[in-house]
């Protein structure tokens, strides 16, 4: 996969969460979710483009950190909406998979290009 389909495909993820963030139900944890899981997936959306146009390895580095901490976030607020049973399981599932998916991607990125900062 190589980055433009990868830019793609964490946008895809951010409009996803939004949608599933919209479903949640209103009241004063349903508020709270539905801003964190659209503020922390969006930003893995939109810190991985800054990644790409990073300066340096070493910027590129960093910026995968912090889109590594925000899709745990997000994995993290969608496990707690299955925990409070604020909705189905089913209709997390296949968006938690894909979170968990782009995880894998981003810390094998990131460990692949340390390998590249440090053998300089």
């Amino acid at each position: 996969m190589d980055r433009e389909q990868l830019k793609e495909r964490t946008k895809q993820f951010a409009h996803r969460c939004v949608k599933l963030s919209l479903a949640l139900p209103r009241g004063c944890l349903g508020d709270h979710i539905r801003s964190q899981l659209i503020r922390c997936s969006t930003s893995v959306a939109s810190n991985y483009r800054a990644a790409c146009i990073a300066q340096s390895k070493a910027s590129f580095v960093s910026k995968l950190g912090i889109v590594i901490e925000e899709i745990d976030e997000s994995c993290f607020w969608m496990e707690f909406i299955i925990d409070e049973q604020l909705l189905s399981r089913q209709k997390i599932n296949l968006l938690l998979r894909e979170a968990k998916e782009l995880t894998a991607i981003f810390i094998a990125s990131r460990k692949t290009a340390r390998k590249i900062v440090n053998s300089k």
